[in-house]
């Protein structure tokens, strides 16, 4: 069940970093199965292979094994691209848009927590400083609504060129409206309808 790689770190003669494949337990941490794996597929194939002939609770993990035979849980490399491409999203917001914010203000939790949702949704946020106006997601925090104004932006072809018309615009405006509003009440977000419906307010909740 162990696989090594050039991409595992090796400490005291042994690999120790990667993913690993580890039970629950009632009475303490994690205890580990098998591993460490160099990536999450080799993982998730090697739990396919423990179904008939190990425990029905494994789960991978990604951490550094300890002696004891837990597990101390770290950023995966893929966590670290997501933040990475989470990060890219929000550089596309206005600039200046958390300036006289407090690190810790709820807003700014919010506006990360909300392009979050939407980015894991396969949404983009526009970019209003790009030379291509493709669209996307328009988040505007407003500190005097106690929120954030969601609303989005079509790809020029749509709403500057109209190359299918004015009607098509205004129905597929009010389309992906309404798709932002549902897709952030799944999550869990307080929304309401801002503008004429034309975008929505997500509010910080009490």
């Amino acid at each position: 069940m162990r696989g090594l790689s050039s991409s595992e770190v090796v400490l005291d003669g042994a690999v120790r970093q990667g993913w690993w494949l580890v039970v629950d337990e009632a009475a303490g941490p994690g205890r580990i199965v098998a591993g460490p794996f160099p990536d999450r597929a080799e993982a998730g194939w090697a739990v396919d292979a423990l179904v008939d002939g190990g425990p029905d609770d494994v789960r991978s993990i990604y951490g550094t094994g300890r002696a004891d035979g837990g597990v101390d849980r770290r950023p995966s490399p893929h966590d670290w691209a997501w933040l990475a491409h989470l990060s890219a999203q929000l550089d596309r917001l206005p600039e200046g848009w958390d300036a006289g914010l407090p690190d810790d203000d709820p807003l700014g939790t919010l506006v990360v927590e909300v392009a979050a949702a939407l980015v894991e949704a396969g949404l983009s946020a526009h970019d209003s400083t790009g030379t291509d106006q493709v669209g996307g997601v328009c988040l505007s925090p407003e500190p005097s609504l106690g929120g954030i104004v969601v609303t989005w932006r079509q790809h020029d072809r749509m709403s500057v060129e109209q190359v299918h018309g004015a009607a098509a615009d205004v129905m597929v405006q009010q389309a992906m409206s309404r798709a932002l509003a549902e897709v952030l009440q799944v999550r869990g977000f307080v929304v309401d309808a801002f503008g004429g419906a034309s975008g929505h307010l997500v509010r910080l909740t009490a």
